[in-house]
Formats: C-alpha cells, structure tokens, sequence
C-alpha cells in the first residue's frame, strides 16, 4: 500500500514544531498510526516517539459576487413580484 505523506508548513504548525518539536504532516485516510511512523521514518531518517491522527473537514468555498449577497435577494424579490 502506497502511503501519500505531505507536511503541512503552515503558521500555527510551524510554531508547534519549534515549541512541542512536533511535525504535522497530511496522509491518506486509510493509513493507520503504523503505516505512518513507518513512512516517516523511513523518508526522514528520524526516530517516531508518538504519532496522532485527526481527521477534519476542509474549509468551505464561497464564492463572492459583485453586488453580493444583498444584490441577489433584490434580484430573487423583483423577479416574484
């Protein structure tokens, strides 16, 4: 089983790295804590103390308009009326 590993160099991460020494990393959701240490330890040549897993939604899309959400309520009301 091919395991996709992609750390994740955001703000809040890399402060939790430089304070917990703890590395964030995206995998594929059917990997198990195992595959994962096994992965990064391979990849990175370090030794895994600990591995947690969560999983979590993505932030929804919006998408903006012009007039915005104002101008398409006018828009919906005038076209009943």
């Amino acid at each position: 089983m091919d395991i996709q590993i992609k750390p994740i160099v955001t703000e809040k991460a890399t402060a939790y790295s430089e304070k917990q020494n703890c590395y964030t990393f995206a995998v594929s959701p059917d990997a198990n804590k195992f595959q994962i240490k096994d992965v990064v330890e391979k990849l990175y040549n370090v030794r895994v103390v600990k591995v947690n897993t969560a999983f979590y939604a993505g932030k929804r899309k919006q998408r903006y308009t012009k007039g915005g959400l104002s101008a398409v309520a006018s828009r919906l009301s005038r076209r009943h009326t």
